[in-house]
């Protein structure tokens, strides 16, 4: 089994700390970005789920943007604080990270706007959840703040979103329900859903460096890019992200999964975290559900055929500004009706070592990437500030830093969470 030990928290509410924050802090928890899409779900869901006397603040670049976003939010908000902050000016975000015990993060594409906030919260021994899927960010943010994190007491949780919790999690849930190392896992994925202009300026960002840069190649290439140690990568040979569609042994059809780059090194990098507590020979990968017969392998055929288009056309400069230009732009997403039909299901089966079967479910409601995301995000800020959790800091894991603390607050949220074995 898979162990971890927790550092219990003292105090009452509005006087906690950890090990890395001596003093107490102003806030609990800061929503930074709370004005873009993204933000202002997030704190849309937390104005509804934060139980009371959780200090919570909104930050971002504009007072008068804030003071509308916290207008529109539920009368509880009401009385917020906002904090103003830009990720330009690092002695504000310096501000933002000692004044709270949490910051949340949806200021996008990371990669050009992250890495400040990060260093902020490293040095600040603040804990830092966002939901990025930028493998290229991940990376740096690693190699230049593990360290800084580690002596303070942070903990850096990239990835508290759909990119990239339902695959940590279920993969831990996976681990926990086999009771014994795993040799092989697949998750397929079900989901309806939109995107927002921030999450495509984030893909087009990473197509672009991964062109344009032979060593952001070279990372984007190597199965166990985002482990504590790349090089030192086990023997297995990693299944491959993308491919052909597949016809799968229960007659139903599969296509390359677009999130898969990215969730796949999570994972990886949560076994690396854990001593190889998932098993060192352990070979993962993800796809995505196309259906049954004609239907599903047509289906399968698209889904192929329109990801290998996208980055082809993204991957030349003169084509992609004609792409962007047609593309939603930042600070747009889907609607609330649009939001509320789409729904998430991820199915991974396990084999074991000894040859046994493991499956878990994890699976919502809600637009992956919009509504179910605010739910995965919010869960995760209020677990870093309220909750026992395992004695680890530095740049971490959703399954790492909160395991499985996390997936009961999803669950109690209405995340399904569920794994049988024969």
């Amino acid at each position: 089994m898979i162990t971890v030990t927790v550092v219990p928290r003292a105090g009452p509410r509005g006087a906690r700390h950890d090990a890395g924050m001596g003093t107490q802090r102003e806030h609990d928890l800061v929503v930074f970005g709370a004005t873009g899409f993204v933000g202002a779900l997030l704190a849309g869901y937390l104005a509804e789920a934060a139980p009371e006397g959780v200090r919570i603040a909104l930050a971002g670049r504009s007072r008068e943007k804030l003071e509308r976003t916290r207008a529109g939010l539920p009368e509880r908000a009401h009385d917020w604080p906002l904090v103003t902050a830009d990720s330009a000016d690092p002695a504000s975000l310096a501000a933002l990270a000692g004044s709270a015990r949490v910051v949340a993060t949806t200021v996008g594409p990371y990669a050009k706007y992250g890495l400040p906030l990060v260093e902020a919260c490293a040095r600040a021994g603040t804990h830092y959840c966002d939901l990025t899927g930028e493998m290229l960010f991940v990376r740096e943010a690693i190699d230049r703040y593990e360290a800084v994190a580690r002596a303070t007491g942070a903990r850096i949780v990239h990835s508290c979103g759909y990119d990239s919790i339902p695959s940590d999690l279920g993969t831990l849930l996976l681990r926990e329900a086999a009771g014994a190392d795993l040799d092989r896992v697949r998750a397929v994925a079900t989901a309806r859903g939109g995107f927002s202009g921030g999450t495509l300026a984030s893909l087009l960002g990473h197509v672009e460096s991964v062109a344009s840069d032979p060593g952001a190649r070279r990372i984007a290439l190597r199965p166990h890019s985002l482990s504590p140690d790349p090089a030192a990568e086990p023997a297995p040979v990693q299944p491959r992200d993308a491919g052909a569609p597949r016809r799968e042994p229960d007659g139903s059809w599969t296509a390359a999964f677009v999130m898969a780059p990215f969730n796949t090194r999570i994972v990886r990098r949560s076994n690396a975290l854990q001593e190889w507590g998932y098993g060192r020979g352990l070979r993962y990968e993800e796809r995505m559900a196309a259906g049954r017969g004609l239907a599903g392998a047509a289906a399968a055929v698209a889904i192929t055929g329109a990801m290998g288009a996208v980055v082809g056309v993204a991957a030349f400069p003169p084509t992609r500004a004609l792409l962007e230009r047609v593309l939603p732009k930042p600070g747009t997403g889907p609607g609330e009706q649009a939001r509320a039909k789409g729904f998430f299901r991820h199915v991974l089966t396990g084999t074991t070592v000894d040859g046994r079967t493991v499956t878990a479910t994890v699976a919502g409601s809600g637009d992956p990437g919009y509504a179910a995301t605010a739910v995965m995000l919010g869960e995760s800020a209020l677990c870093l500030a309220l909750d026992d959790l395992p004695d680890r800091s530095g740049s971490l894991t959703p399954a790492t830093a909160m395991g499985h603390t996390l997936i009961e607050r999803l669950r109690k949220a209405g995340h399904t969470y569920e794994a049988t074995t024969r």
